[in-house]
């Protein structure tokens, strides 16, 4: 039963059973909250032994003691094990602290004070842009403008962002790079394509230092059965003559710990000789006591793929509550659409045009807290106001249940006072 469809007063009456069930949630004193993509406890459980690791012997592989000064590259024993998940060669890969986006920030940072390889001056003083692909990551479009780059909206597709938007905009020498979650893209899911990657990789770009930064947070963050392979960019992109055209992002924030894993930065060797050669004025090593307890506890490629597969059996219930509930409450109605992942952390539900701020209000109004209305789009501006972030990984299946039917509650109404007013 479509809203378009009905009458005047059947829209009425449609909108009065949609204030009746909003008030009784209003009585129902909710206190939930769906806004970021936090691991919940009983993830966080499947990693507990790091509490024990590593023991009295705090000895890498190779002799290092764990506990001094040095190791800019991060443990080679750990960098093994993710290099074979991410298709990189060991030696091109580097573990860090706790957060990736600390490596982009970093690398950012020092292309901005320094230039890149390519550079032919650093950043700082230029007009900066970065191309956003969007509905996308909203820390990934925070940082850039925190730093005062330009940011470009650009379509984002099921298997990528618009390749001729971004060749479009990337001729323009100002646009320096993009930005990239190229596997269950945060928040829509979409996964990019060998051919897109492909794309991206030979490109011909205006400014000669051009950066893809491939922020892949959710390689091995599946769903289902299927496991997505990842193009291999910084392959690609050798071939095609741009071989430090691609940084690539990873950690563990999701796999072990949240706030206590690491992270890893990939790419050509001139590109890890460039950020260590900085990163060694910013710091004396990283911790290696932790990446220690991290190779200790994964073991190798299958131990991070085995320790997915129990974070699996926890979330896919979750989505499947959101699946489900969107499509009972919502379906019918023609009133929102919405992703159906195969990976990652997050639904993207579009509601009716120009309705999700309302929607994010109504939902606060009764105690159901949602991610800020337009937070995937760069500067915060939802030009048709219409997507919603639903993230289902911390809540408990029933306090998710009721969240999402709350939020049904609301784009159900929040439609029918815009039809009725349209």
């Amino acid at each position: 039963m479509s809203l378009t469809s009905l009458t005047t007063d059947e829209l009425s009456a449609f909108k009065t059973d949609q204030e009746t069930a909003y008030a009784a949630l209003g009585s129902a004193g909710l206190k939930l909250d769906i806004t970021r993509g936090k691991p919940s406890p009983e993830q966080l459980d499947l990693a507990s032994d790091l509490l024990t690791l590593p023991g009295a012997d705090y000895r890498a592989a190779d002799g290092t003691d764990t506990r001094n000064y040095g190791g800019l590259q991060g443990l080679a024993e750990l960098r093994g094990i993710f290099a074979e998940l991410l298709g990189l060669p060991v030696e091109q890969l580097l573990a860090a602290d706790n957060a990736s986006l600390s490596l982009m920030h970093d690398t950012l940072t020092f292309a901005l004070l320094h230039g890149t390889p390519e550079s032919p001056t650093p950043w700082v003083g230029q007009d900066i842009a970065f191309l956003c692909p969007s509905p996308g990551y909203d820390r990934h479009f925070a940082l850039a403008e925190h730093l005062g780059f330009r940011l470009i909206p650009i379509d984002l597709h099921e298997d990528g962002p618009d390749v001729e938007q971004v060749r479009q905009h990337a001729a323009d020498p100002a646009v320096k790079g993009i930005w990239i979650v190229p596997t269950y893209a945060n928040p829509s899911g979409a996964v990019v394509s060998e051919a897109v990657a492909a794309e991206l990789a030979s490109i011909e770009t205006g400014a000669p230092d051009f950066r893809i930064y491939w922020d892949n947070a959710y390689a091995v963050h599946h769903l289902t059965d299927e496991r997505v392979k990842t193009p291999d960019i910084v392959g690609l992109s050798s071939a095609a003559g741009h071989p430090n055209r691609p940084l690539v992002f990873a950690s563990t924030s999701k796999i072990t710990f949240a706030g206590s894993g690491v992270s890893f930065l990939g790419g050509s060797p001139e590109n890890i000789a460039w950020y260590l050669k900085h990163v060694a004025v910013r710091t004396i090593g990283p911790d290696k006591v932790n990446q220690l307890r991290h190779a200790r506890l994964l073991r190798d490629a299958d131990g991070v793929l085995a320790l997915m597969d129990q974070h699996r059996q926890i979330l896919a219930p979750k989505f499947a509550i959101v699946e489900r509930v969107l499509t009972e409450r919502l379906a019918a109605h023609d009133v929102a659409t919405w992703t159906q992942p195969r990976g990652g952390y997050f639904v993207s539900l579009d509601v009716t045009d120009g309705t999700a701020n309302r929607v994010v209000q109504l939902a606060k109004d009764i105690g159901l807290a949602l991610t800020p209305a337009g937070s995937s789009f760069p500067y915060k501006s939802d030009p048709r106001d219409r997507n919603i972030r639903i993230a289902p990984s911390f809540p408990s299946l029933t306090d998710l249940e009721a969240a999402m039917e709350a939020l049904a509650t609301c784009v159900l109404l929040a439609a029918a006072e815009k039809t009725l007013t349209a």
